[in-house]
């Protein structure tokens, strides 16, 4: 076949893959956290599953079965509950917007008479009344979306283990990169979604116990709502479990309790949010070191793109645009100094961009 018809026909045939998955992407947007899902346990559970085939001589059908079963008890059916738990807990506080605005109001003229500034102002507490229904709407959704997305995941998984050969084996075929780089690509997205998977639970737990045991201490009515709330609010970039214990905190403060206030502010911003470095910094030991920029925009965009699992795919889809940067630097601009790596190990600094060769 002569090359200019080849090429011709290469380029329809690469045209019309790409219009059929925009296509298709569109449709299944709603549904793309149980592929994302699927994806992420797949990448978790890779392992169990060709130790069961390889090594122990399962049968591919059975050895999938197994680890779906033991997804769907161990993780998948405790993840829901705690949605519905986080949707039972928060229908179960009673929201008055009048008495928040008051409350609020209060406090301001309190500030206002002894440091002599005004923190609120009737324009700027418009938003109290709207809150609550917005907030209550998006908690129904997501929940129902999680069940969805779940029962969709649990299928997938099955298949994609099964196949997990010809997947592995078809997916470095059909990337357009050089053997190194496609071993590097599949190696950094398997360590960026294991840090986010394990990492995100790990710390959203820890924090919510820490949070319980310190509010069932100080006395704080209804602890196990507020822990709750603050291990939801640990997947929120920079400001996170901070929503949760600076309003407590402030609260005890407009009450008169100064002393409680100030310890409630103290405990938040030492146990609670300490934690949260210190647990970071030791999964980082054994994970992978993501560049904080890029977590904070990739949960950002992740969440509102895809939702819960959002948290894990909006960060690797920045560090993917980030590791190609790197790699076409590295490969095609004559003395570039970058390498084509996004995640660090223990002793190394996390690079974005400006990542330099390694001595020999």
């Amino acid at each position: 076949m002569p090359n200019g018809k080849s090429r011709y026909h290469r380029v329809v045939l690469v045209g019309l893959i790409l219009l059929l998955t925009v296509v298709i992407f569109r449709e299944l947007q709603p549904y793309l956290g149980g592929f994302f899902g699927a994806f992420t346990l797949f990448i978790l559970l890779k392992g169990v599953m060709v130790k069961l085939v390889e090594k122990y001589h399962w049968k591919k059908g059975l050895s999938a079965s197994v680890i779906v079963l033991g997804t769907t008890l161990f993780i998948l059916i405790p993840l829901t509950g705690f949605g519905f738990l986080v949707a039972d807990t928060i229908s179960g506080i009673s929201i008055d917007p009048a008495q928040i605005m008051r409350t609020m109001r209060e406090f301001s003229d309190s500030v206002e008479e002894r440091f002599g500034f005004t923190l609120f102002t009737p324009e700027n507490l418009a938003f109290v009344p709207r809150a609550g229904s917005s907030i209550m709407q998006t908690l129904v959704s997501g929940v129902s979306s999680m069940v969805i997305n779940g029962i969709i995941a649990i299928f997938l998984l099955y298949f994609m283990l099964v196949s997990y050969k010809s997947l592995e084996e078809t997916t470095i075929e059909i990337l357009p990169f050089s053997q190194e780089n496609k071993h590097i690509l599949t190696e950094e997205t398997k360590s960026i979604i294991q840090a986010n998977a394990i990492g995100i639970p790990v710390v959203a737990i820890t924090q919510g116990i820490l949070a319980y045991i310190g509010y069932l201490s100080f006395g704080v009515s209804n602890p196990l709502v507020y822990a709750v709330l603050v291990a939801c609010t640990t997947i929120i970039p920079v400001v996170g479990t901070g929503l949760v214990w600076v309003p407590i905190g402030i609260s005890a403060l407009a009450q008169g309790d100064i002393m409680r206030g100030i310890l409630l502010l103290g405990y938040g911003l030492l146990i609670i949010g300490g934690s949260d470095a210190i647990l970071r910094f030791i999964l980082q030991k054994r994970l992978a070191n993501i560049h904080p920029l890029i977590t904070f925009f990739g949960v950002i965009m992740g969440l509102a793109m895809f939702g819960f699992w959002g948290i894990i795919f909006g960060p690797l889809l920045i560090s993917l645009l980030l590791l190609f940067l790197n790699m076409y630097r590295h490969d095609f601009i004559p003395g570039s100094t970058a390498q084509p790596h996004i995640t660090t190990k223990e002793g190394g600094k996390a690079g974005i961009l400006f990542r330099k060769k390694q001595a020999k």
